[in-house]
């Protein structure tokens, strides 16, 4: 219903706040929810929170549709399980959403944020931006990061002065050996394990983890991406492992030379302050693994887990997508092409907006 509204009408422009006020409350009260829209952040808020946290989403990664899986995981986080939920995209000097772009406007709302899940790769952000990301994890907030985030940000040769360089996936510094990845997630970027893009991925319980609150009505899971390498530190407490299939078919059989491998774990992080932040992370996480229900289920309740509210997971909650969700099959820059941030707003748009994924040049 609101997308067919000028965009006068849908908060793109500061001066007009006042009016959008009439129509978003008219959608509080039709429908349930208020929906808040800016060129970036994106905001998926419910009008009455259950759970009172705000949750901020980044996406950015070259490869696995990070642009498609956050936002409908935030469609879900926020219209099923009251969580109020901010997506921040990678954006082009036009405002498009650009795969892997280093320009992530909007970071300053992590100031106040309960939690962060984040699905990035080889960023080089700007300082102004990169601070919030700092300051976020100076304070030992929660995080849950997805696939490629063990290699989130990667620094050129020619910034290596830049205040926030120790972040960097091969940073080489005893003070935080490792970067983001290894000093947060658990692990910086080991590789891959099996033919990316030719073999699907089982992820399987570890037996003696099956109660775990992560882990509660989490069944059949099956992903598309294929496996990474995982080497598994002593402060891990390791959930799942992870089986490399010889086909993209759920039935596919096991890799004889491939035997499963860690692929998500929780462990916890240090503030500069010595606070302690949950960590809930997971190899996997492109666009077309949340199509599988096991694997989605394990992600949101994840996220209730980073935030100590795991007595709150239900292993039947309502998962279910929120809107059209058909993604793209993922590859290096195949997202979908002239997409800006409010192509999403609301729970009825389209994720994706568009199937044009032709690489730029083409």
């Amino acid at each position: 219903m609101l997308s067919h509204l000028p965009q006068i009408f849908l908060g793109r422009t500061s001066w007009v706040s006042v009016l959008c006020f009439v129509p978003l409350r008219l959608a509080v009260l039709l429908f349930g929810f208020s929906i808040m829209t800016h060129a970036n952040p994106l905001i998926y808020s419910a009008a009455e929170p259950a759970k009172n946290k705000k949750l901020v989403l980044i996406a950015s990664d070259h490869e696995y549709r990070a642009e498609e899986t956050i936002p409908a995981l935030a469609r879900i986080l926020a219209k099923h399980h009251g969580f109020d939920c901010t997506v921040l995209f990678g954006l082009n000097d036009e405002g498009e959403i650009e795969a892997g772009a280093s320009n992530v406007p909007g970071l300053q709302t992590l100031a106040d944020a309960d939690g962060l899940v984040i699905f990035t790769r080889f960023l080089a952000l700007p300082p102004d931006q990169m601070k919030h990301i700092d300051d976020y994890l100076n304070r030992a907030g929660p995080v849950v990061g997805l696939r490629t985030s063990t290699h989130g940000f990667n620094y050129p040769k020619n910034r290596t002065d830049d205040p926030f360089y120790k972040y960097h996936f091969r940073y080489e510094g005893e003070d935080y050996w490792g970067g983001f990845g290894h000093q947060v997630l658990g692990q910086s970027w080991v590789g891959h394990y099996g033919k990316n893009h030719q073999q699907s991925t089982r992820i399987d319980a570890i037996p003696e983890k099956a109660k775990h609150p992560i882990l509660r009505g989490v069944t059949d899971v099956h992903v598309h991406a294929g496996g990474y390498n995982a080497e598994p530190a002593g402060d891990w407490n390791i959930l799942t492992m992870a089986q490399p299939l010889m086909s993209m078919l759920p039935d596919g059989a096991p890799d004889p030379e491939k035997p499963p491998m860690a692929s998500e774990w929780t462990r916890t992080y240090r503030g500069e302050r010595g606070e302690e932040g949950r960590v809930f992370t997971s190899l996997y996480g492109a666009s077309e693994d949340i199509l599988n229900a096991g694997y989605r289920r394990m992600i949101i309740n994840g996220v209730y887990w980073s935030l100590g509210l795991e007595d709150r997971i239900e292993g039947d909650s309502d998962i279910s997508f929120i809107g059209s969700y058909e993604p793209n099959t993922f590859g290096q820059r195949r997202e979908a092409k002239g997409v800006r941030p409010f192509d999403y707003e609301g729970f009825a748009t389209p994720i994706p907006a568009n199937h044009n994924t032709a690489k730029p040049g083409k």
